[in-house]
């Protein structure tokens, strides 16, 4: 419990689950050599692997450097990696300044990509655990909607196009890089599903900014933490829309279906860059999403560090204050007109489980986008299509009777605006 008694921090008790032995062995040799100088993660070692696997020097405009040097300071200093977490962080750091240099190479060469408007985007902007990964992975059946895919995430370059893009050889590329996390921590193929040729979420193509709380889900970095409060996010955004110019320069749909649960925070600033974005927030029991986040995150943060809660990081998402907060942000855009009808719709989780096709109907239907019988059969075949249960149920602890009836009092104002019925 808090100090007033009436949240309790769910990271207290969390454990993660034994890693397989050949990560724990590497992790305990790390220990006795010297990790730092085995994997670096200084700017220049890292600045010329990418410039030397690239042949490119131009990295654009000099805003990133910056927050890319208080990065990489703040993991080094504060996020306690063990040697495995070395390893992933330099090649995770090296790939992104690589997309960096093909980006900025395409936009020279191609000044003309600059040109592409994104119309209408359609954006899951729902809490983490809602059920944001099940309704995009569902709604991208229907062919209105253009996704970004893993490997495009990963390898922008070149832009993707129609006729290649579910051949591509960059898929096999980007699954066996991605899934490398799965052989890291096996348990996390039951929580979250990674491949090559899956869609991601918008994150996943933010880390080449450098401006991103998709960094503060990764590590233990609470210096990097603060110092992204105190910037403009409008950066990122530009950064984000500037992604999607690139990756529709040659493949185009009416609409893009995008999902970044990290942004919900940020509507209004999401707005000033996307004003005809058409936003989709989920909605699902509180105290389930808080049970569930904690284990997510712990193994995330597991994969790098033996200290996976070190930093104090995301004390907004894990207690219940700051969710409630979020919550209330949402109804007071929603009363004030910032989410104005025909540009927003809400879907509880509850609903999409019972009836996904018509869940998905009635989303359309707010946002003015069509969903005919077709659409509709299309998310039935690919719902009976789709493997149940192929890597196990993962079970998270659950709060107890007393603590979730401490909480229950933060939430019922959301719950009732909304009609979000209690999991447990």
């Amino acid at each position: 419990m808090s100090d007033d008694e009436t949240t309790f921090d769910r990271r207290a008790r969390w454990q993660p689950a034994p890693r397989p032995e050949w990560v724990a062995r590497l992790n305990e040799e790390g220990e006795i050599l010297d990790s730092r100088s085995i994997v670096p993660l200084d700017e220049n070692s890292l600045l010329a692997d990418a410039r030397r696997n690239t042949g490119l020097d131009d990295f654009g405009d000099d805003g990133w450097i910056d927050h890319f040097r208080v990065l990489i300071q703040a993991i080094e200093e504060e996020a306690k990696l063990n040697l495995m977490g070395r390893i992933l962080t330099r090649a995770d750091m090296v790939m992104f300044l690589e997309t960096r240099l093909r980006i900025q190479d395409y936009y020279t060469r191609f000044p003309e990509i600059d040109e592409e408007v994104i119309h209408e985007p359609v954006m899951i902007l729902g809490h983490g655990r809602t059920g944001t990964t099940i309704l995009h992975e569902v709604m991208s059946t229907d062919p209105q909607f253009r996704i970004v895919k893993r490997w495009e995430a990963m390898f922008p370059c070149p832009p993707p196009e129609p006729e290649s893009y579910d051949t591509d050889p960059r898929i096999e590329r980007a699954d066996k890089l991605i899934t490398i996390f799965d052989r890291v921590t096996p348990e996390w193929k039951a929580m979250h599903k990674f491949g090559g040729g899956l869609p991601v979420e918008c994150a996943e193509f933010l880390y080449a900014c450098f401006l991103s709380n998709v960094f503060v889900f990764s590590y233990q970095i609470p210096t990097y933490a603060k110092y992204l409060q105190e910037q403009d996010l409008g950066y990122t955004i530009r950064w984000h829309q500037r992604f999607l110019k690139l990756l529709q320069w040659k493949y185009k749909k009416p609409h893009w279906l995008l999902k970044n649960p990290i942004w919900i925070d940020y509507i209004p600033d999401v707005l000033e860059v996307y004003p005809d974005a058409k936003i989709v927030l989920t909605h699902r029991d509180p105290i389930t999403v808080s049970d569930s986040f904690v284990n997510v995150m712990g193994t995330i943060f597991w994969w790098r560090t033996d200290d996976p809660w070190g930093g104090g990081m995301l004390d907004s998402l894990v207690m219940a204050d700051g969710r409630a907060e979020t919550h209330a942000n949402l109804m007071r855009w929603l009363e004030d007109g910032t989410l104005r009808p025909g540009f927003v719709s809400n879907v509880l989780y509850a609903d999409f489980m019972r009836d996904p096709a018509a869940t998905i109907a009635r989303c359309c239907g707010d946002l003015g986008l069509p969903f005919d019988e077709d659409s509709a059969a299309a998310v039935r075949r690919y719902l009976d299509a789709k493997p149940k249960g192929k890597h196990g149920k993962f079970e998270y602890e659950r709060a107890d009777a007393e603590q979730i009836a401490a909480e229950r009092d933060r939430f019922r104002a959301y719950q009732e605006y909304f009609g979000v019925p209690d999991e447990c």
